[in-house]
């Protein structure tokens, strides 16, 4: 099963920003990596006009968007899926899914804490806080504080609690 790890924090904390920061690193490194944004709201990944947007505002519930570079799937749901609902319906061939959001579910949470932005930390008594990115003025404890701007020992960590092995097929020997 592939692992989820849910990146948090409270608005304009940094989580975008680290999720790009882990993405690199973990990919510089031989990782796959597939992200999720969870966003509270409704949003458009196409333009009206569009050939897949008439498709869709014709009555379409699913429509893919297919090109030799990308593709792109836009579903009706009947609820928020959950982050293990998109893996096993959406997600295959990575090594693990960061996801950005999702602060109620219970996958492996690391938190993005800036103390000059806010006072606690959102997820203090979560059991699934793993992490902490930032600088918490206390750290609960058992849980490891990363520098928020290096995101090398932060994946140390990843691979080291979700036994990532690289998906590099290049032979090094």
């Amino acid at each position: 099963m592939i692992p989820i790890v849910s990146v948090v924090g409270k608005s304009d904390s940094g989580k975008t920003t680290l999720v790009e920061k882990i993405v690199r690193e973990l990919t510089a490194r031989g990782h796959l990596v597939a992200t999720v944004k969870h966003d509270a709201h409704s949003f458009e990944i196409d333009h009206p006009g569009k050939d897949s947007w008439r498709h869709k505002q014709s009555g379409a519930r699913m429509t893919v968007i297919s090109s030799p570079s990308k593709l792109a799937l836009v579903a009706d749901t009947e609820h928020d899926y959950s982050l293990a609902e998109i893996r096993d319906a959406f997600i295959s061939g990575v090594d693990i899914i960061i996801s950005e959001g999702y602060k109620r579910e219970s996958h492996p949470k690391i938190e993005v804490f800036r103390s000059e932005i806010h006072r606690e930390l959102l997820c203090k008594d979560d059991e699934n806080l793993v992490a902490i990115a930032g600088d918490p003025p206390i750290s609960p404890e058992d849980i490891p504080v990363f520098d928020l701007n290096d995101a090398g020992p932060l994946c140390d960590f990843l691979e080291n609690r979700f036994r990532l092995a690289s998906s590099n097929t290049t032979d090094t020997g």
